[in-house]
Parts: structure tokens; sequence; C-alpha cells
């Protein structure tokens, strides 16, 4: 057998393989981006301080201190993350029941404080 037809023999599966592959990839759809929702928070006040989700989405809050270290916390879902200004940090959330979550700052950051909170709506 001349060498050019055994190469050719035998680099034929691997080329049938990889094309068959090709196929496969190009039929699935890719994966969705996720939703980014960018918060941001300064003395006393989240930006938005309301956010609503629907039940079962994953999405990434990106969180963003402006004027001091902040904490960021929703108890119910027992997620928690320091804010350190200038530096975004990224929570990724999936909430699956709907309901009411509240969201609060629990890094003392002066009078007013108590008032540093927003609300999660998350919808069937």
């Amino acid at each position: 057998m001349h060498a050019s037809k055994r190469r050719f023999l035998l680099g034929a599966p691997l080329a049938l393989g990889s094309a068959l592959a090709l196929a496969g990839a190009a039929r699935r759809k890719p994966a969705p981006a996720e939703r980014i929702i960018g918060i941001e928070a300064r003395k006393f006040r989240y930006a938005p301080n309301l956010i609503e989700l629907k039940a079962g989405e994953a999405v990434v809050l990106e969180l963003t201190a402006l004027d001091f270290t902040h904490g960021f916390s929703i108890p119910e879902w027992k997620v928690r993350a320091d804010l350190v200004i200038g530096k975004p940090v990224q929570l990724r959330v999936k909430p699956e029941q709907p309901g009411q979550f509240a969201f609060l700052c629990d890094n003392f950051c002066g009078s007013g404080h108590e008032e540093m909170s927003g609300t999660i709506v998350v919808k069937a």
C-alpha cells in the first residue's frame, strides 16, 4: 500500500470525528449570559434599593462601595459580603421561592446606618 493512501485511511476517521463534533456543537444553543445587576452602596443607601427577580433566575449582583467599607447581607438567603471602596464584589444568587427579601448594610457606617436597606422581590 502506498504511503499516501495509508495516511488518508488513517486520517479519515479523525477528520470524520472532528466534523461530527463540530456539527453537534453548532446545534447546541450557547448558554445565555448571566444578567448582572449593578448596586452602588454609599452612606445610608443602596441604589437601586428595589430589585425584581424571577424565581429560578440566576443573576449576579455586582456591588460597589463608593464612600466607605459597607457590608451587604441578605439574611434569609445567608448571603453576606464586605464591600471595599472601589472594588466591585460579585454575588451569584438564584432565588427559588417567590416573596420579598430584605437586604441591608451590616457594617456600621454612621448615624443613618439603620436606614441603609433594600428589598428583593422574587416573582413566580
